[in-house]
């Protein structure tokens, strides 16, 4: 059975840990973000917070159900680490696309983090603004929700599956990531074209790209669709079937 919460007004504890601190789910977090980015998933326990605390390691227990729901709960700052400070300008191409690169940065700005949380649902309240707000774009710009709810669905799973990808290579050890990069000049750029055509006609620009991420590229084509579905919507007027065409 899950350990059960302590609310929030009664998780602080009521003296400070030996080396001073008082507890708190962000501070805890914090904590398991920084040892995440020095350590990998594999440093990550409740004894090595506890120690990293100085607080017996059960104690973290007031705060979350487990290590899975801290886990949670660090995907869920990092989407809020993405949110502060965003406003929607009521421009939905450049209102979409600016939550999409935040949400992306945020997450590769962690990738160790990013390999534990991207694929997962927290439900929590950072995750809900975000989907609110992605939602209300699309609906203020005047998509019918059938196309929001695909437009959405295709946004933040691209958002994603860009930030699994791209933080995957970036947590990689830095000789092999340089290794990899280096695959497009060593290899790919000497293919004869007698064999590989197309390859050699591309290298020099395969070099270049293929070293950084492709998510910008991908996400401005994702929204350039959407911005011609609702022009299609628009020509078709208000009272047409919106899943026609």
């Amino acid at each position: 059975m899950p350990k059960q919460v302590v609310p929030e007004e009664g998780r602080r504890r009521r003296r400070p840990t030996r080396s001073g601190t008082v507890l708190s789910e962000s501070l805890i977090v914090e904590t398991a973000l920084r040892m995440l980015r020095e350590h990998g998933s594999a440093g990550l326990s409740a004894r090595r917070l506890g120690v990293a605390l100085d607080c017996d390691p059960s104690t973290l227990y007031r705060y979350f159900r487990g290590m899975d729901d801290l886990t949670l709960a660090i995907g869920d700052a990092l989407i809020g680490q993405a949110l502060r400070g965003w406003e929607p300008t009521g421009r939905w191409r450049e209102d979409l696309r600016s939550v999409g690169v935040r949400i992306h940065a945020a997450y590769v700005a962690h990738p160790q983090a990013a390999q534990l949380t991207a694929s997962r649902v927290t439900g929590r309240a950072n995750e809900l603004a975000a989907d609110e707000a992605v939602l209300e774009v699309l609906r203020t710009a005047g998509f019918p929700l059938p196309d929001t709810v695909r437009i959405y669905h295709a946004f933040i799973d691209q958002t994603l599956a860009f930030a699994a990808l791209d933080a995957a290579s970036l947590a990689l050890p830095r000789a092999a990531l340089r290794a990899d990069e280096d695959i497009w000049r060593s290899t790919y750029a000497r293919l004869p074209a007698a064999t590989h055509p197309r390859i050699a006609e591309a290298a020099p620009l395969l070099a270049t790209r293929m070293v950084t991420s492709a998510y910008p590229t991908a996400l401005d084509m994702l929204l350039e669709s959407a911005a011609a579905r609702l022009e299609v919507l628009g020509r078709k007027g208000p009272d047409a079937d919106p899943d026609a065409g």
